[in-house]
Parts: structure tokens; C-alpha cells; sequence
């Protein structure tokens, strides 16, 4: 996969109803956005964009030298919101894999964002993810923990059959924590910006099961850590204690 082919969009908007305007929220000396810029930057995979509503964060993403593409405000989900940024950065449709990295996650460990694009060097593979086996007892039963349920595709791959907010599988073994970071294949996005809202999508509020109920595969990279997920104060505070120690 030559890194010509590949495209990291971070979308980003100031309308967060838990933690207003959280993409600029301070944390060691930069706003959050530009940290997690530049974590996707050190992955190595490809140009890096913002796509954002916000002329604010589009500043403050190119006052730190990168780069922010303006898109529309009534997009329904970070998904749409990418694909127009798509639109705009390679209309000559170069451009075959393309990373959503949300852009509340300043802990990112950038070799991450890499194992998410690996499973789709299968071409059978629409859409990659990436997952972390469940260690914290609590974290089992937790609904806001998403886990994902799959069967061996690869050595530290899984084929995705299903994502839930309850505890499952059944049974001994291990859990799997979804990290929400997608690799698409260009013609899966572009699929599923087509696709309405599907019933167990919206029973779980789950946008990934979408694109399962639709037919396609979904591929799970299994990676060591979790990011930390910036959504609440209480989170920001974290964030910024783990980042003062790097």
C-alpha cells in the first residue's frame, strides 16, 4: 500500500453537547485538535487534513502548520463529513483508502492509525478497525465500552460480525473494545454515505453496523492500548495529566 494512495481526515466540529468547543481545548500548551493532527502525522501514512464547519478550528489547525478543509455544517455524522472533504482534496479520485480518525483522541498511539489500514491489504476487506482485548473487570458490563464480536480472519485479525454495547460473547474468553478508527476502501465509503440509517444501527446507536447490515466486511486489528476519548471534563483533566508526563 504506497502512501500516495492513502488519505488521514480528522473531522471536527464545535458543537459537542457534553464539552462545548472541546477541539480547541487546551492540553499542554496546544489546542486538542492539533495534538491529534499531529499524532496522525507521525503515523506516516499519508496527507493529513481537518475537516471542519469551524473557522475557528480550521485557524488553529493551520496556525500550527497544517491543513484544514471547510465543509458543511448539516452534515448527520463524521462520516459525511469526510467524504465531502474527500471531494474536495482529490476530485481526480487518486485517493484509494482514506482514515477517519475522530478528533477527540490526543493520547493516539500513531502505530495504531498503521495496524488500522492493514486489513485492508485483503481485498475481500471494505472497511478496517481496530479493537483492544478488555482487561478492566468493569469495562465488560460497561455499555459505553462498544465491544466487537468477530471470528479469526489473520493472526491478530478479526472478521467483524457484530458490535454491541452489551457483554458478549457469552461465555469464558476474551472481550474485544472497539476503538472507533476506520480505514474505508474509497467505493465502501462512498456505499455508505448512500445507506440510510438501518434498524440495529439504531437500536444500538451504532453507525458500524450500518455497513455490516448492508453485506459489507468489516475487519478488526487487534492493537494494544485504547486511546483516550475526550468527552466530558473529567476526560479533558486526563488527557492533560497524561499528556504533562510526556
Amino acid at each position: 500500500m504506497a502512501v500516495s494512495d492513502a488519505v488521514v481526515i480528522i473531522p471536527a466540529r464545535m458543537a459537542a453537547t457534553r464539552l462545548p468547543g472541546k477541539p480547541l481545548a487546551d492540553i499542554a500548551g496546544k489546542p486538542m485538535i492539533v495534538h491529534v493532527y499531529d499524532r496522525a502525522r507521525s503515523a506516516n501514512v499519508g496527507q493529513v487534513v481537518v475537516a471542519t464547519d469551524s473557522e475557528a478550528i480550521a485557524a488553529a489547525v493551520e496556525k500550527a502548520g497544517g491543513q484544514a478543509i471547510m465543509t458543511r455544517a448539516d452534515h448527520p455524522s463524521g462520516s459525511d463529513r469526510i467524504f465531502e472533504a474527500l471531494g474536495h482534496l482529490d476530485p481526480e479520485r487518486k485517493v484509494k483508502f482514506i482514515v477517519n480518525v475522530q478528533g477527540d483522541l490526543p493520547t493516539l498511539d500513531p502505530a495504531n492509525l498503521r495496524a488500522a489500514l492493514a486489513p485492508l491489504s485483503d481485498p475481500a476487506v471494505d472497511v478496517a478497525t481496530i479493537a483492544a482485548e478488555i482487561r478492566k473487570p468493569e469495562e465488560r458490563t460497561n455499555p459505553n465500552v462498544v465491544k466487537v464480536v468477530g471470528t479469526q480472519s489473520a493472526p491478530g485479525h478479526l472478521r467483524a460480525l457484530y458490535f454491541t454495547r452489551a457483554t458478549a460473547p457469552h461465555g469464558d474468553g476474551p472481550l474485544y473494545h472497539h476503538i472507533g478508527l476506520y480505514a474505508y476502501r474509497r467505493s465502501a465509503l462512498e456505499r455508505f454515505v448512500t445507506l440510510t440509517p438501518s434498524p440495529l444501527e439504531q437500536r444500538e446507536k451504532l453507525e458500524q453496523l450500518r455497513l455490516l447490515e448492508a453485506g459489507m466486511r468489516i475487519d478488526v486489528a487487534i492493537v494494544d492500548s485504547v486511546p483516550l476519548g475526550v468527552d466530558t471534563p473529567e476526560d479533558l483533566e486526563a488527557a492533560r495529566a497524561a499528556l504533562a508526563r510526556r
